[in-house]
């Protein structure tokens, strides 16, 4: 009886928004749910709880890298995975693989031990590297293709990512954005927002909001291709302005220094996604910048798309990622060319001047995801897929 899920994701979950999303739906389904992460820094608990459910950490010592420098890292990553697989294999049923460096492993136990094994593909792998030979780049393409035609479904984070694995035969498939769970409570409430330290960032009230005329966030993912440099550089011309970054990732050393000499940015670091969620509640204005020149971009929809949406906040992204259809259909936010600084400066000014034209924007965000966007619905699909997988209409607790 299939009821024993393991999700295994190759980040330290902390945060992991959407992992623990997925955990939490499948705990209140009736599923017997752990989840499996990588703490490349070797800090974190081995033994915790997120999102109520258990989570055990493989401490892997690794950096952020980039193109074949990564690979030690990932084999030593897959060889600790696999080992953990096999000593542990009576206690799972299924896995629920996240992305391309977890669902080697997890077929492996699909084929020698006869586990289910569903591929959520959070972002397609060969369209991430942006410093690995093409010839190599081709071979982890042909092997997803692959992997997607034996695993038992398929999760897409966008419907758009469908045209990403045109070609390959997914025995099932099925659509679940980046959606947050509904926070009623954080939608246009008062929040207090965070103060400058990088070293503590509890969320305070600061000893003086300067009266700031724009409030914009950014959390997330802190890397070179996002627009974040671009973003510093417009805020620090601007100090009626205020900006609160939140996150980690390769540039979050530099991004850290940059808001160090800049009283109107406010740098938080690593958030539980919580404290993320309530910092982008305090804001007037999103923003999810990404580059159309990574491929993999071009059919994004961050959740901090759809975070927007749910708290009525307008956001701003980048042409010709998978963001800005989604933006110009629901008319939720604006849309300008990447890395274009008087684009950006020039619609964050507008938004600041039409108090009027935020709220309807707002407005227009929530709207859409009370009727498709919200994880209620994504949570109906989930549960339906892992049914048709499993088997299983009531699983055991």
């Amino acid at each position: 009886m299939p009821g024993r899920i393991l999700i295994c994701r190759s980040n330290a979950i902390s945060p992991d928004p959407r992992v623990e999303k997925i955990a939490r739906t499948l705990a209140s389904g009736g599923y017997q749910v752990r989840i499996l992460g990588w703490d490349m820094s070797g800090n974190l608990p081995e033994q915790d709880d997120v999102a109520g459910v258990p989570c055990v950490r493989l401490r892997v010592r690794a950096k952020f890298g980039r193109g074949l420098s990564n690979l030690g890292h990932q084999l030593r990553w897959q060889t600790a995975l696999v080992g953990w697989l096999i000593h542990h294999r009576k206690t799972f049923d299924l896995i629920h693989a996240c992305d391309f460096d977890t669902v080697l492993p997890a077929l492996l136990c699909k084929y020698v031990f006869g586990k289910k094994v569903i591929y959520d593909i959070f972002d397609f792998y060969a369209d991430m590297l942006k410093a690995t030979p093409g010839a190599v780049k081709w071979a982890i393409r042909r092997v997803d293709f692959k992997v997607i035609g034996w695993v038992d479904a398929v999760i897409l984070a966008d419907d758009c990512r469908r045209e990403q694995i045109a070609g390959s035969q997914p025995r099932r498939l099925e659509v679940i954005y980046n959606s947050p769970e509904d926070r009623r409570d954080l939608v246009s409430g008062q929040i207090a927002l965070p103060h400058n330290e990088v070293d503590s960032p509890a969320l305070e009230s600061p000893s003086s909001e300067r009266g700031f005329s724009l409030k914009i966030a950014y959390t997330g993912g802190m890397s070179a291709d996002r627009g974040l440099f671009e973003l510093v550089e417009v805020v620090s011309r601007r100090p009626e302005w205020r900006l609160d970054l939140a996150g980690y990732g390769a540039e979050e050393s530099r991004l850290a220094e940059l808001a160090a000499q800049k009283p109107n940015i406010f740098w938080h670091g690593r958030l539980p996604h919580e404290s993320a969620l309530a910092v982008n509640a305090a804001a007037d204005v999103l923003v999810a910048t990404y580059s159309p020149n990574v491929f993999n971009n071009r059919f994004s929809s961050p959740n901090k798309l759809f975070e927007a949406m749910m708290l009525g906040k307008p956001i701003l992204v980048a042409r010709n990622i998978g963001a800005d259809r989604i933006v110009a259909a629901e008319r939720c936010g604006v849309v300008m060319d990447y890395g274009d600084l008087t684009a950006m400066e020039m619609a964050l000014e507008n938004l600041q001047s039409d108090p009027g034209l935020r709220d309807e924007l707002g407005r227009n965000g929530r709207a859409a995801y009370e009727r498709v966007y919200n994880w209620g619905n994504m949570k109906i699909r989930l549960l339906n897929l892992y049914r048709q997988v499993t088997g299983l209409e009531t699983p055991p607790r």
